[in-house]
């Protein structure tokens, strides 16, 4: 009973710096994309490395695949955040297009529905179509954040409402409690975010 309940405990405090570091700096990256700074994305560059080998070893290969999309995507967004507005300016925050939300749930439904089955029938990989499923979300929800699309806060509150459970059930006890964080960021980063859309129309509406 003494030894189970150090193991727990063991594995709750991080098996490995490896993963810790990684809940830093991810921690770091959407606290940063919540308060707009462009640092956000070389952080998240340097988490998702580490993510990179924290998901293989725990054979969550959709997700591991995820943060190398997710290191493309940063180097994608930092671009666009800083020339992505009119006339190359700084881009601001708007709301998603139709259009975008469209392709992001038919890009989301297919992509859970062909990983999945690809994961459960080729690999040993652990909750595949779960895996699969919180992968095309958060690949939706990075393109709305490189767009700086203010309803990219509700993927990430759905993404992390179904991370949570995952992580905690394959013992990646840190990385379980950073989505639990993130949770909280996803909503503090929907609120600074609609406020900065506000202001840019209220200052918009006396510009004209």
């Amino acid at each position: 009973m003494v030894q189970s309940f150090y193991e727990f405990w063991k594995a709750a405090a991080g098996g490995s710096p490896l993963e810790w570091v990684a809940v830093l700096t991810g921690f770091a990256c959407v606290w940063l994309a919540a308060r707009e700074s462009l640092w956000n994305f070389p952080v998240a560059i340097i988490s998702c490395a580490l993510y990179v080998l924290v998901y293989y070893q725990a054979g969550l290969y959709s997700d591991g695949f995820l943060q190398i999309w997710f290191i493309g995507l940063s180097v994608y967004g930092w671009y666009q955040w800083l020339y992505g507005g009119r006339n190359e300016t700084k881009l601001a925050v708007s709301r998603t297009r139709p259009a975008e939300w469209l392709g992001c749930l038919l890009f989301v439904a297919a992509y859970t529905l062909g990983a999945g089955y690809y994961l459960q029938h080729h690999t040993d990989a652990a909750l595949p179509h779960w895996d699969a499923l919180t992968t095309a979300i958060s690949l939706a929800a990075q393109y709305l954040l490189m767009r700086k699309r203010l309803e990219n806060w509700w993927l990430w509150i759905v993404v992390d409402i179904i991370y949570v459970p995952i992580l905690w059930y394959k013992h990646l006890y840190p990385t379980s409690a950073l989505y639990a964080l993130y949770l909280g960021l996803a909503v503090y980063g929907y609120w600074e975010w609609r406020r900065a859309l506000r202001q840019e129309q209220a200052a918009l509406s006396g510009a004209a």
